[in-house]
C-alpha cells in the first residue's frame, strides 16, 4: 500500500496550503464535492458547517440545496428521501441530535442508500455539557454505518472527500459516518493543504453510480422500504454485513488512489513508532496527537513507546490490530466514552476480541475512561498512560484492568449553599390580582395595581445569571411571573435562558427548576404535572395544591419541539407553555429558526448576491396551537406590561383550572438582531405598532384583539420596525423590494385575518 517518493512527486495535484478549522474544511470538501442536497439542523459544534457552506453559496463557489430541517430527526429524513432518488447527500450533527436521528440510520443503511454524515463528536446530556467526548459516536456503531475517524482538520478534509467514493463503491453502496472531535478538531485551526480545483476532486469521486433502483424515474417504478419476514430480513443483514466487510478493502484501495493524487497516505490504523513497539497507546482522534509527542520523549529515555489510533472503527480492522499488536506487552486503550457496566469502553472490548484471535498474543490490556465533557488531554496525562502501559507489561498483568482516569472525589467541606434565602408559597403572593369568572360568558375579568405596586413582589430569578447584556429573556420572563401568584414548577428547554441560569454548579433558580431536551420539554412537565397530582390524590406527598407548572422554550424551541408541544395541548394537561420568541437558534450561533421573518439575515441565511436572508415566512405558532383547542392561547411583550401581566393572571387561572394554556412574547436578542442594546423597549413596541406582533388572546376558542395600533391611530409602517436592526437594514434597499413588499403583504395579511376574528367569534 505504500507509494514510491518518485511516483509521489510526479502525480500530486495542485494543492492550497491554509491554516483552517475542521469544520472549515469539512465545508470546502462538500462544497468542491458539489452535493445535490444537504437536510441539516443546528447543534454545536457541527453548526459551524451549515453556516460556512451558506456563505460559500452567497459567492457562488457550490449548488448544493441547504434545506433546513425542524429538528434532526428531520434533517435525517430529508437525507433519506434525498438519497433514494440517487442523489449525493450530506448531513452534519453531534451529540444528542445523532441519537434523535439514530431510529433513522439504519433503515438508509438497510435499504443500501449511500451518503455522508459528518459526526462531529460531543458529550451526550444529561446532564447537558457541550464539548467533546465520544459518547454520541458510540452510539453509531450498530447502525450498519461505515465510520471513518479524522485526528486532524487535514485528516476532516480528506476523509470527506473518500468518504463519498468509499459509499457508492458497487461492492459497498452504504452511508458513511466521518467522525471527528468537537471543539478540538472542529475549531481549532491547523495547516491543511486542499485541492486548488474542484474539478480535481469531482475527477477522483466521479458520477454517481447507475443502475440501483432510485426514486426518481417514473419510467421504472420502485418499491423501497418494503415489509420483510424473517427468513428474508436475515438475508438483508446478511448482504449489509457482507457490504460492510467489503467497506475495508475498498477503503485501501481508496487511499492508495487518493494518496497518488494529494501524497497523503491513510492506513486503516495510524501507526506512529510501532515497528518496534513494547508498551503502546490506543486512542482514537486528536488524543493520539497529543500521545506522539511523549512517545518520542520517551523514546528517548529507550523505552520502546507507540501510539496507535485507528482511521476506520466500522468494518472493525481486527486483523490489522492484531498485528500491529503481535510485540506489544502492555497496551492502555484510553476511551472517551464508557459501555456502562461492562468494564470497559466499546474499543476495549473490540480490542480484547481481536486479541483472542491469535492464541500466541500477550499483550496485557488496560482500560481507561478518559476525556469525558472535553476534559483536555495533556501531554503528562498521556505519560500516565504510558506508565500504566509499562507497569502491565513489567508485571505480566494489569493490577486495575478498568477504571477511570481524572475523576476527582467531591469534597462536603466545599458544598455551595444557596446564596439567597430560598423563597416560596406566600413569598410570591401579592394578594392585589383579582381573576374572576363570568359565569355568562365563560371569559375571565382581570383587575392588577399599578404596576409599581408589583415591584415587591421577588423575582423568580435571581441575579448573577449569564445573559448577554441588553437580552430580553428575563426582563419578559420577570414581568410575565409579576402575574403569577404563589408557587411555580419551572422547566427550561436546552436554550440561552436555561444554559445562563443553570451551569453547575451555580443555580439561579430559586424554586423547583427542571432542564430537558429542545424536542421534549411539553412532554416531560406533562409527565412533572401529573404524577404531582397522582401522589397528591395518594397521600404520599403533602404540599399545597396551588403550583403552578410553567414550561419555558424559546430559541427555536417550538421547531423541533412543535411536536411535543401539539401532543401535550392535545392532552389538555394543567400547565403554562411559554414561548420567548427572539426569531433564531440564539444559543448555538443566530441560526435560522422557522420562527424568523421572512427576508431576515441568520447565520445560515445569508445576505449577497444568490440570498437575501431567510427565503420563507415564519411559522404563526399561536394560530397552530389555538387550533388545538386548548383554553387559552396569548401573545404579548414587555412593551406593553400591563397587558403581558393580565395574560399572566389569565394563564395561571386556566392552567389550573381547565387545562392547556400556551403564550408567546417577543423578546429582543442585541447581539443576533445587530440592534442597540438600549433599544430594546422601542423596538418591541415597534414590532406591535407595525402588526408584525399583533397583542392578542384567543379565550375559549374566541380571538379578542387587546391592543389595536390602527384604532389607536399608532400604526407605523413595516420599514420603521424594520430600520431599527442590522439583521433587516438589507431589506430597505432598492434591490430587495420584492423580499420587502411580500413580507409588508404577509403581515397586512395575517393582521386583517386577525381582525376578522376579533370582529367575529365564530371564527
Amino acid at each position: 500500500m505504500e507509494m514510491t517518493q518518485e511516483k509521489k512527486r510526479m502525480s500530486v495535484a495542485k494543492q492550497i496550503s491554509d491554516f483552517k478549522s475542521g469544520n472549515e474544511v469539512a465545508a470546502i470538501a462538500a462544497a468542491q464535492i458539489n452535493y445535490h442536497v444537504m437536510g441539516y439542523y443546528p447543534i454545536t459544534p457541527s453548526t459551524e458547517i451549515a453556516q460556512y457552506l451558506d456563505q460559500m453559496k452567497l459567492k457562488g463557489e457550490h449548488d448544493i440545496m441547504l434545506i433546513p430541517a425542524d429538528g434532526e430527526h428531520g434533517s435525517a429524513g430529508i437525507c433519506y428521501g434525498a438519497a433514494v432518488t440517487g442523489a449525493r447527500v450530506l448531513n452534519a450533527t453531534s451529540a444528542n441530535g445523532l441519537l434523535y436521528m439514530l431510529e433513522q440510520l439504519p433503515v438508509q443503511s438497510g435499504t443500501r442508500f449511500p451518503m455522508v454524515l459528518n459526526l462531529v463528536t460531543r458529550s451526550v446530556s444529561g446532564p447537558l455539557d457541550i464539548r467533546g467526548d465520544h459518547s454520541d459516536l458510540y452510539y453509531a456503531l450498530n447502525t450498519g454505518w461505515i465510520i471513518l475517524t479524522a485526528r486532524t482538520p487535514q485528516a476532516v478534509y480528506d476523509m470527506n472527500i473518500m468518504a463519498l467514493k468509499i459509499a457508492e463503491d458497487v461492492r459497498v453502496r452504504l452511508p458513511i459516518i466521518v467522525a471527528y472531535d468537537g471543539f478540538f478538531t472542529s475549531h481549532q485551526k491547523r495547516r491543511v493543504s486542499y485541492f486548488f480545483e474542484k474539478e480535481t476532486v469531482q475527477n477522483f469521486i466521479g458520477k454517481p453510480p447507475s443502475g440501483f433502483p432510485r426514486a426518481c424515474d417514473p419510467r421504472h417504478p420502485v418499491t423501497i422500504g418494503a415489509h420483510m419476514h424473517g427468513d428474508d430480513l436475515i438475508n438483508n443483514r446478511y448482504q449489509l454485513s457482507v457490504a460492510l466487510s467489503n467497506a475495508l478493502e475498498v477503503f485501501q484501495e481508496v487511499a492508495l488512489e487518493y494518496a497518488h493524487l494529494s501524497g497523503r497516505m491513510y492506513q486503516t490504523l495510524d501507526l506512529y513508532r510501532m515497528d518496534d513497539a513494547e508498551v503502546a497507546l490506543f486512542l482514537l482522534n486528536s488524543a493520539a496527537e497529543t500521545a506522539k509527542d511523549v512517545a518520542d520523549r520517551l523514546r528517548e529515555q529507550g523505552i520502546k513507546a507507540g501510539v496507535i489510533s485507528p482511521n476506520v472503527i466500522r468494518p472493525f480492522p481486527a486483523e490489522d490490530v492484531r498485528r500491529a499488536l503481535k510485540n506489544v506487552k502492555g497496551l492502555v486503550i484510553g476511551e472517551r466514552a464508557d459501555s456502562y457496566g461492562s468494564h470497559g469502553g466499546n474499543l476495549t472490548h473490540e480490542v480484547k476480541a481481536a486479541l483472542q484471535e491469535d492464541r500466541d498474543n500477550r499483550t496485557v490490556v488496560v482500560s481507561r475512561i478518559f476525556g469525558l465533557g472535553g476534559k483536555d488531554f495533556y501531554p503528562h496525562d498521556a505519560e500516565a498512560f504510558f506508565r500504566l502501559a509499562i507497569d502491565a507489561s513489567e508485571k505480566g498483568y494489569a493490577e486495575q484492568p478498568f477504571d477511570y482516569y481524572g475523576q476527582v472525589p467531591g469534597n462536603q467541606e466545599l458544598k455551595l449553599n444557596p446564596s439567597k434565602k430560598l423563597q416560596r408559597g406566600d413569598d410570591f403572593k401579592s394578594g392585589l390580582i383579582k381573576v374572576t369568572k363570568n359565569e355568562k360568558t365563560g371569559k375571565l375579568s382581570v383587575k392588577i395595581p399599578p404596576l409599581r405596586m408589583l415591584t415587591k413582589k421577588p423575582k423568580r430569578i435571581a441575579p448573577g445569571h449569564g445573559a448577554c447584556p441588553g437580552c430580553g429573556i428575563f426582563s419578559g420572563l420577570e414581568l410575565f411571573f409579576k402575574g403569577i401568584e404563589g408557587d411555580v414548577v419551572l422547566l427550561f428547554q436546552t436554550g440561552c435562558a436555561y444554559i445562563t441560569t443553570a451551569a453547575y454548579p451555580y443555580s439561579a433558580h430559586k424554586q423547583t427548576f427542571i432542564h430537558n431536551l429542545f424536542q421534549n420539554g411539553p412532554a416531560t412537565l406533562s409527565g412533572t404535572v401529573e404524577a404531582f397530582f397522582e401522589l397528591k390524590r395518594r397521600g404520599e406527598i403533602e404540599v399545597p395544591d396551588d403550583v403552578t407548572f410553567v414550561m419555558v422554550t424559546g430559541d427555536g424551541g417550538m421547531d423541533i419541539g412543535m411536536g411535543s408541544a401539539i401532543g401535550t395541548a392535545l392532552r389538555n394537561h394543567n400547565m403554562i407553555l411559554l414561548e420567548y420568541d427572539n426569531q433564531g437558534y440564539m444559543n448555538t450561533g443566530s441560526q435560522m429558526s422557522y420562527s424568523t421573518p421572512l427576508g431576515h439575515m441568520t447565520s445560515t441565511t445569508g445576505v449577497g448576491g444568490k440570498q437575501q436572508g431567510k427565503p420563507f415566512h415564519h411559522k404563526d405558532t399561536p394560530q397552530i396551537m389555538a387550533a388545538t383547542n386548548i383554553p387559552y392561547v396569548f401573545t404579548g411583550c414587555e412593551a406593553y406590561p400591563q397587558d403581558l401581566v393580565k395574560k399572566a393572571a389569565k394563564a395561571q387561572w386556566y392552567a389550573k383550572h381547565e387545562g392547556l394554556v400556551y403564550g408567546k412574547i417577543l423578546i429582543t436578542c442585541p447581539l443576533n438582531w445587530k440592534s442597540e442594546e438600549r433599544l430594546g423597549q422601542q423596538i418591541l413596541k415597534a414590532a406591535v405598532d407595525s402588526c408584525f406582533f399583533p397583542l392578542y388572546e384567543v379565550e375559549q376558542g374566541e380571538t379578542t384583539i387587546t391592543y389595536d395600533p390602527e384604532a389607536k391611530q399608532a400604526r407605523i409602517p413595516l420599514t420603521d420596525w424594520l430600520k431599527m436592526m442590522g439583521k433587516t437594514k438589507h431589506l430597505l434597499r432598492e434591490e430587495n423590494k420584492a423580499v420587502l413588499k411580500s413580507l409588508e403583504e404577509e403581515v397586512e395579511r395575517r393582521w386583517r385575518k386577525l381582525k376578522l376574528k376579533h370582529e367575529t367569534p365564530h371564527l
